[in-house]
């Protein structure tokens, strides 16, 4: 289990860099609000399909072996980057590498492999709170990241030119190489196979759990594309509604990502308290009023401090919703289901930045954060309503 939030810890610091960095690079090379948009897009279609694909492979075992698989890829993705700018070859990198995503730090198309392998470590009841310290250290290490990518412009004093640019791209590359590293000493644990012949009771057992999935998948999807419409492109939208550059934008959405690791530990806190529902209702019902606020403050700080509290509110979730996923099967699906949690945001969020840069760069700064909101709270009415009554949602720590 500390191997593995090792891992996110060493990968999320690159992450954080690439949130703040990437869509100013491409910016600051002359690329448009829609081409940002559709690099963002397609970096999300192509890992939806390989989260598709890898998820319910990993059941049957493996684990190990497609996450190590992964970080190599992206540490060929990062030496590209640094290598050149030609655009195919940019392209290219940004979709294997999933630069400017924010996977908070886990392995990205492969995250649900990460997911299914601590739930099998963990009692259904610790879940939630553990599952809260692996988000906390992901933005934690993001929001450092996001940090050192301002440091240069901070060291030179002055806006950065595409080369400064390409340097942050050895953030990534290290934590890729640390990864690979810390998953070299894990040990996977061994799971009971999924056999072809079920008696009569398992096969009930299976479409309860298919019924459960399917609504999981409807709720994500309003979720994934009100995320997608703002959150890959929020450094974008801060730098052509207010001309700010890195060396502004990246402190404040660093502090986002560390306050979203103080709201992860509050989630946590709630969660063993008061249950996964309560803490995911309170929370992203304040999160979907900040959202509303943010693009109706005129000023750049105050709009950014709404958008620092915001990482309290929304980010914090994302390990108690990932913890309710993992518990709403058995063991030996827990890879599927973790596959169609992250697949059925995936999906959406990935048109979301298609439309929503083109949206931003037709001038209409406000009009993406207000259907982002209304997409979010439809996505909290129907998750009650979904899941309210599963145990996994009302269990508590003793």
């Amino acid at each position: 289990m500390r191997l593995l939030i090792g891992m996110r810890a060493v990968r999320s610091i690159g992450q954080g860099a690439m949130v703040a960095a990437f869509a100013l690079y491409l910016h600051a090379l002359g690329w448009s609000g829609t081409a940002i948009g559709a690099v963002l897009m397609g970096a999300l279609l192509i890992g939806t399909v390989l989260t598709m694909i890898v998820g319910p492979l990993s059941d049957r075992g493996g684990r190990r072996r497609f996450l190590i698989g992964y970080d190599l890829a992206q540490a060929l993705a990062a030496i590209v980057a640094m290598a050149t700018t030609a655009p195919w070859l940019l392209v290219a990198a940004a979709v294997i590498g999933a630069f400017g995503r924010g996977a908070n730090g886990s392995a990205g198309a492969f995250s649900p492999i990460e997911q299914a392998w601590l739930a099998i470590e963990l009692p259904m009841a610790r879940r939630g709170s553990i599952f809260s310290i692996n988000s906390a250290v992901g933005f934690a290490g993001m929001g450092t990241g996001a940090l050192l990518a301002a440091i240069p412009a901070w060291w030179m004093g002055h806006a950065m030119s595409p080369a400064d640019y390409r340097l942050l791209f050895v953030l990534p590359l290290a934590g890729s190489i640390g990864s690979v590293v810390l998953l070299w000493l894990a040990r996977e644990p061994a799971v009971r196979a999924l056999h072809d012949r079920e008696d009569a009771g398992a096969s009930r057992v299976r479409h309860a759990e298919n019924r459960l999935l399917a609504k999981l998948l409807l709720a994500n999807l309003l979720n994934g594309l009100g995320i997608g419409l703002i959150g890959p492109l929020i450094a974008y939208w801060f730098a052509i509604k207010f001309h700010r550059g890195l060396l502004v934008i990246g402190p404040g959405i660093a502090l986002g990502l560390l306050a979203g690791a103080g709201g992860s530990f509050l989630a946590g806190w709630i969660a063993r308290r008061h249950g996964i529902m309560n803490a995911v209702l309170w929370m992203r019902g304040v999160g979907v009023a900040l959202l509303i606020a943010m693009p109706l403050v005129p000023w750049f700080w105050p709009a950014m401090g709404l958008y620092i509290a915001r990482g309290i509110s929304n980010r914090g979730t994302g390990g108690v919703r990932q913890a309710l996923a993992a518990g709403l099967t058995r063991a030996e699906r827990r890879g599927l289901a973790s596959s169609l949690q992250n697949v059925s945001i995936q999906l959406p969020r990935a048109i979301g930045p298609l439309l929503g840069g083109a949206l931003f760069a037709s001038g209409h700064l406000t009009l993406p954060f207000m259907l982002g909101a209304a997409l979010q709270l439809g996505y909290l009415v129907l998750y009650a309503r979904f899941f309210g009554h599963t145990e996994a949602a009302q269990v508590r720590e003793s």
